[in-house]
């Protein structure tokens, strides 16, 4: 039901959201927690260089270094020198 509701959603964001309310029926996750997480991944993937981010999974989190023209975001991990390149929906605001 999750899948339909969200389906205009990009599929990495539904499969989150669809984790989110798995584990919440599952009743690992409390509903505040369930609620937070399906409100950030329903935003828009909207980033400015300098904002932190994060993976969708959380293992993962960064800094935006730039758009690049195609759309993609370039972004340095807390961890690394090297930039990543992702797309939007694959990314989160911290």
């Amino acid at each position: 039901m999750v899948f339909v509701l969200f389906s205009d959603i990009p599929a990495s964001r539904r499969r989150e959201i669809g984790s989110a309310v798995a584990h919440y029926v599952a009743g690992v996750l409390d509903r505040e927690s369930m609620v937070s997480i399906v409100d950030s991944l329903c935003e828009s993937a909207s980033f400015q260089p300098g904002d932190r981010v994060q993976t969708l999974r959380g293992s993962t989190s960064g800094v935006v270094v730039r758009i690049l023209d195609d759309g993609r975001i370039s972004w340095r991990p807390n961890a690394g020198a090297l930039e990543l390149i992702g797309l939007p929906e694959s990314l989160r605001r911290v």
